[in-house]
């Protein structure tokens, strides 16, 4: 029996799924009923708990409570809101359950993309050429500096705490930058100035899991073929690859943290150089899970083994190949928003492909649309869903 937390989301379907299929005994949690994992059939207890955003106390004392008074063999967090707040009070919670996570103060460092490029830096692993105005500076007396020369254009504004692509944004003019910075730096206080990295080289996700003594227990690479926002963010469209590069450089990176539980480092190839370029790390479950599945690396089943204290060697070897699509909304988008919609390799109208499966939809467990849809429209209408939203 496992408990997996946010019933909203893709990558907390895809851990349903997965576990159910397996005959294993599913409860997902979330703080309203309409959302997408409790119309599975392979959720077998829907727990509605308080807001971990609004409410972080009485989430804490409900978990715990469910936790002492039903036995769970795993704790799966999906979000970022609820890790945080899970591994603040994984003392209280390990007594009770397996959560396997890296420590608070090692999620808050990554996190900061401020402190996770420097850490690069100083560890080999290869960034995109990173400017940070100092928080004794107004953005203003950039110019008067005369650092502004210094920054390269096109150039990205990035806050140095947020998720997907939300805060992003890109700028073409050298005239431009002054003020896109000032509208990131209104909402997220001092974000960074990056070098843009031009298109062409190829984005990619390296997926990795390890125990607590930071053994490396499995690992995953993708490739994104199609994203939304188009110019960068959550893959629409991806398929598992090799690239030796991204995998020794993924791992190297997680070791040189000492990481433990899961995460995805995000590198873009520099087609200037070859070289893959760090973007971002997330510490927790990534949005695009359900391929790392259906290509031979089932994360939340290899976690599940884990609290079993079952032993495994590493799986580093994969299906490579295979392809997985959310097509809503993020492919539709997608598919909206680029003006070369008609010329998508693949086709945006190639829906039957054997070898392309689908992050919801499932003529396995159809009723899962259904609850998509109907976190759609909480996010339309529920005032906690849009201001989760606007803060990422």
């Amino acid at each position: 029996s496992v408990l997996v937390t946010d019933g909203h989301f893709r990558k907390t379907l895809a851990v349903v799924r997965s576990l159910g299929r397996k005959g294993i005994h599913v409860t997902v949690g979330e703080r309203t009923f309409l959302n997408t994992s409790f119309f599975s059939k392979y959720c077998t207890r829907r727990l509605v708990y308080p807001s971990p955003r609004r409410s972080p106390d009485q989430f804490i004392e409900f978990l715990l409570k469910e936790i002492k008074e039903n036995h769970y063999d795993c704790l799966f967090p999906m979000e970022e809101e609820t890790l945080l707040l899970l591994a603040n009070y994984h003392s209280e919670i390990s007594p009770y359950t397996y959560l396997l996570s890296p420590g608070l103060k090692k999620i808050e460092f990554v996190r900061d993309k401020r402190n996770l490029m420097e850490f690069a830096e100083t560890h080999g692993i290869p960034t995109p050429k990173t400017f940070q105005i100092s928080p004794s500076l107004s953005p203003s007396s950039l110019m008067a500096e005369g650092r502004v020369g210094e920054i390269p254009i096109p150039a990205v504004i990035k806050p140095r705490i947020s998720s997907g692509s939300f805060g992003i944004i890109y700028v073409k003019k050298k005239e431009d930058l002054i003020p896109s910075y000032q509208s990131v730096h209104e909402r997220y206080p001092f974000p960074l100035i990056q070098e843009w990295i031009p298109d062409g080289g190829g984005t990619f996700g390296f997926s990795a899991l390890f125990d607590e003594a930071s053994n490396i227990k499995a690992a995953f690479v993708h490739k994104k073929l199609r994203m939304y926002p188009v110019q960068g963010g959550p893959s629409t469209l991806r398929e598992g690859v090799e690239h030796p590069q991204i995998m020794e450089l993924g791992l190297s990176l997680f070791k040189s943290l000492n990481w433990a539980g899961v995460g995805m480092v995000e590198f873009k190839v520099d087609p200037r150089d070859g070289i893959p370029k760090l973007m971002e790390i997330n510490p927790r479950f990534w949005g695009s899970l359900q391929l790392a599945i259906v290509s031979g690396v089932d994360f939340p089943y290899l976690i599940l083994r884990m609290a079993r204290g079952e032993s495994f060697e590493p799986i580093l070897r994969y299906n490579v190949g295979k392809r997985c699509r959310w097509l809503l909304l993020g492919d539709i988008l997608h598919f909206l928003n680029n003006p070369n919609r008609f010329h998508l390799h693949p086709s945006f109208f190639h829906f039957f492909d054997p070898n392309t499966s689908y992050d919801i939809i499932s003529k396995d467990d159809p009723l899962a649309l259904l609850g998509s849809v109907a976190t759609f429209f909480t996010f339309l209408y529920d005032p906690e869903m849009k201001r989760f939203l606007e803060r990422r």
